[in-house]
């Protein structure tokens, strides 16, 4: 289940259509709507925020919107542009102004030889690899990567809390989790490497049997993203990982710098509140729960004090 954003997207990217700023038959690169203005003040007064084509993206999105408007900004929104390398095209040509973004992926994308694996190693490294004109603001808690997901029962049976809990258990451990797991360092090789940890048993499924997999009792763990709606719908326990084997994907809003000025406050108090279970309660609310994603994001931003 390794670093892909389009886990959602194919099945589920209607659960987030009433978000979008344009109809699905339409370029979402193309608009008439106004870029970034100051009104001679200095300070942007319109901006436009822009996501990747999957729901966590594109709720995102939503936050900061209704985050900057409750701050007198006028937002458009120009949700659901595509993958990485459309919607930053877009950054750059000035067609949206914000973006949420995830620390790692990000900084893999621009440079892929970078190894860091600390949270504030891998944010300072981003903003150096950064092109002219983008920056970030600050970085949140909340991630979405790799994990090791057990049930409650197991957790509980076993006295889980962290991936090293796993060692004792390892004669009757069986783990589910796309193939490719098998020979990659985020993965079956760097369970052995960082943790001593190998497990009876490796069964490769594809994303949604992984789940059932677990769910079913026939694993004892599982790799799924941290915020996939499946945790917090079936009550699944993800394991700590202290020697960060998994790296770090915090969630960060990457912004035009002639904008940053005038959003950063809001998009900031955003990041010191939002953390990992936050969303993917939200998460699972707009995709299992089928709640409309601009209520999530209120309801999420009135009771953090935001809004």
């Amino acid at each position: 289940m390794l670093r892909t954003r389009t886990l959602l997207a194919g099945l589920l990217v209607a659960a987030v259509l009433p978000l979008a700023a344009c109809g699905s038959t339409e370029d979402p690169l193309a608009t008439d709507q106004p870029q970034a203005t100051n009104g001679g003040t200095g300070a942007a007064t319109s901006v436009t925020i822009g996501s990747a084509d999957f729901p966590e993206s594109a709720l995102l999105g939503e936050i900061y919107a209704q985050a900057l408007e409750a701050e007198g900004l006028t937002v458009q929104r120009q949700f659901n542009i595509g993958n990485r390398e459309t919607y930053l095209k877009a950054i750059d040509g000035a067609e949206v102004d914000i973006l949420p973004e995830y620390t790692g992926s990000l900084t893999n994308y621009y440079d892929k030889t970078v190894t860091a694996t600390d949270p504030d190693e891998v944010y300072e490294i981003l903003k150096t690899k950064l092109p002219d004109g983008l920056t970030v603001l600050a970085k949140s808690a909340a991630e979405d990567k790799n994990s090791m997901a057990v049930t409650k029962e197991t957790a509980d049976t076993w006295s889980l809390t962290a991936i090293p809990d796993l060692v004792a258990h390892q004669d009757e451990l069986s783990i589910a989790a796309p193939a490719e797991f098998r020979t990659r360092h985020q993965g079956l090789v760097g369970l052995k490497e960082v943790y001593n940890l190998v497990p009876a048993e490796f069964r490769p499924l594809a994303s949604q049997a992984t789940v059932e997999a677990l769910k079913n009792g026939q694993v004892k763990a599982a790799n799924i993203f941290s915020t996939d709606p499946s945790i917090a719908a079936n009550g699944f326990v993800v394991l700590e990982d202290p020697k960060l084997l998994f790296g770090s994907d915090n969630v960060v809003p990457l912004v035009r710098e002639d904008v940053a000025g005038s959003v950063q406050a809001p998009l900031d108090a955003v990041s010191a509140k939002l953390d990992t279970p936050a969303l993917a309660d939200m998460v699972k609310q707009v995709v299992v729960d089928k709640k409309d994603p601009n209520v999530v994001a209120k309801e999420w931003l009135t009771s953090a004090g935001l809004i």
